[in-house]
């Protein structure tokens, strides 16, 4: 009995994916191809377009530029730029990639610090999720230089409260004014924010794509610019935690251009989530298109045999161990056909969903000898 499929537990045996997908391992020509036309229904994405410096400042370091630019519709993105700040020549690139969190307040801010204390909500979420960290400043320490660009529905590119339909905001205090600082605000707003998510899918099928295609589009545009910079190298990277995890594997996916990605905290087969985990999950996870042919860990490996570190937890309430340890062991099979075993890491951890201390210290070790 499926915990929340219930009297309808038997679809799962009707339905023909669950056994498609569990039956072979496909080719990954074949998986990059079911990717990348996905991905492509969300438009090109050959680089943002009016970049614009907004500031700068150094601080723990870093030089920081908090940057905006265009991909085409909706409010400007608003990106940082952290790197060493006695750096003097070109640099390895990395992307880091905010996660979902439910919480789409804040984007950048969840993993990046400015010269400005982060707000109460960003603490409070870092504590859980990151041991307190703001990893990207920490990983640009190491000698990088790190994007942290906002995507479509989280920070400067989410959708505003009174743009929501009231079927959608009631029961949300509309009266709380929206301030970083005030974690009221910020719950009220990650609340509808959830419920609006179904919403946004609507309008990407009926505009011809999918939420995870617009967002990965974005992330590749992220991508151009920070590989066109002067201050980068050929060298680029992509590390990100639960949704960002996602973002990181779709990149490694539809990019030859990324040399190296790391997903933490988010793997597992499609049929190990049927049970009860359909609902804690994001729809940048479940694409149309996506599971019907190919699964989770094809996606993630379909570039070998380049280099990817997955990190897995063992006690993640979103990831069960069974679906994270058969996720890993196809991966690796991907990688024994593609005869570069060792071009794939697969780490596990005790633990909850997270990217603590030592998740974050083991994954940028690795990016040392990737980059």
């Amino acid at each position: 009995m499926s915990e929340h499929l219930g009297v309808y537990s038997d679809w799962i045996e009707h339905a023909s994916a669950p056994a498609a997908r569990a039956a072979s391992l496909p080719a990954s020509d074949q998986v990059r191809d079911v990717v990348r036309r996905m991905v492509s229904t969300a438009g090109a994405a050959d680089g943002p377009s009016d970049v614009e410096v907004e500031r700068r400042w150094t601080a723990g370091g870093l030089i920081g530029e908090e940057l905006s630019y265009s991909v085409g519709f909706g409010p400007r993105t608003h990106a940082y730029v952290l790197k060493p700040a006695d750096a003097t020549g070109p640099l390895p690139g990395v992307l880091a990639l905010h996660g979902h969190d439910g919480f789409k307040y804040y984007g950048k801010e969840k993993i990046a610090d400015t010269d400005q204390p982060p707000s109460a909500a960003v603490r409070a979420l870092r504590d859980g999720l990151y041991e307190g960290r703001a990893f990207a400043n920490d990983l640009a320490a190491q000698g990088y230089v790190v994007l942290v660009p906002d995507v479509l529905a989280w920070g400067s590119r989410r959708f505003p409260l009174e743009d929501m339909p009231p079927q959608i905001t009631s029961g949300v205090d509309l009266e709380v004014p929206e301030d970083g600082d005030d974690l009221r605000a910020t719950a009220a707003y990650n609340t509808a924010a959830g419920h609006h998510e179904h919403l946004v899918e609507k309008y990407c099928t009926l505009l011809g794509t999918t939420f995870a295609a617009v967002v990965t589009r974005e992330d590749r545009i992220a991508l151009a610019y920070l590989r066109g910079r002067d201050d980068t190298t050929d060298r680029t990277a992509s590390i990100g935690l639960s949704g960002g995890g996602c973002r990181s594997a779709l990149l490694r996916a539809t990019s030859s251009e990324l040399t190296a990605a790391v997903v933490a905290g988010m793997m597992g087969t499609y049929n190990s989530l049927l049970d009860r985990n359909v609902v804690s999950h994001t729809w940048m996870l479940m694409p149309r298109m996506l599971p019907a042919e190919v699964d989770w860990p094809d996606v993630a490996a379909c570039q070998a045999p380049a280099s990817l570190l997955v990190q897995y937890n063992r006690q993640d309430e979103l990831f069960p161990l069974d679906g994270a340890t058969a996720a890993h062991d196809r991966i690796a099979a991907h990688y024994e056909a593609a005869g570069s075993v060792a071009s794939y890491t697969g780490q596990f951890f005790e633990g909850p969903h997270k990217f603590d201390l030592a998740m974050q210290d083991a994954a940028f070790s690795w990016l040392r000898e990737a980059l």
